[in-house]
């Protein structure tokens, strides 16, 4: 098990920060030997989907969900350890309901458990955004990538609704978003 130079206080500290130095130079050989990003690229092979790997740290995915296409933003940082997933719909906010989705985005994000919903504001598009942390040169396991992207894909789907009722319908945002978690009992 490594030692956290954090962990033992008669290490001095020039020496703690030279360990941690160490750690993240080392943790940096091993992304760039192990990106997650190929995790991601793998599933959307297999799944044919089309997508643009721009670098080590970007890859971009289209997806055709039930509602629209959505278009998933993969980032990588290395030196915080992390991947973040941005979902967006294929929709654009016009400036007359930009106050009502705010409000949407609120009564939405008080439902959620995992990832939250966002506002891209240089485009007025709503996403779905979620990270992970990768820690000591944890390379994140294809189901687990595949269950990130199933979450993000479920979430846009149960709340498109709840932002075409806002945007287009004229409802209030918590009108919008009951409409939206209305689930269909039985068969028609």
């Amino acid at each position: 098990m490594p030692i956290s130079p954090d962990s033992d206080e008669s290490i001095p500290t020039k020496q703690r920060q030279e360990f941690t130095a160490m750690t993240m130079r080392v943790l940096d050989e091993q992304w760039q030997q192990d990106n997650p990003l190929d995790v991601v690229e793998e599933i959307v092979t297999a799944n044919e989907w089309p997508f643009d790997r721009q670098g080590d740290d970007e890859l971009s995915v289209s997806i055709t969900g039930g509602w629209c296409d959505y278009h998933l933003g993969f980032s990588f940082c290395a030196e915080q350890g992390g991947m973040q997933l941005a979902c967006a719909y294929d929709m654009k906010v016009p400036n007359n309901r930009m106050r009502d989705v705010h409000t949407l985005l609120a009564h939405i994000n008080e439902r959620m458990w995992l990832g939250h919903f966002d506002l891209w504001s240089d485009d007025a598009i709503p996403m779905y955004r979620n990270g992970v942390l990768l820690r000591e040169n944890e390379v994140p396991r294809s189901r687990h990538m595949e269950e990130l992207i199933e979450i993000a894909i479920t979430e846009c789907e149960r709340y498109y609704p709840a932002f075409q009722f806002v945007i287009w319908g004229g409802k209030s945002p918590s009108e919008a978003v009951a409409a939206a978690m209305l689930d269909t009992v039985g068969e028609a």
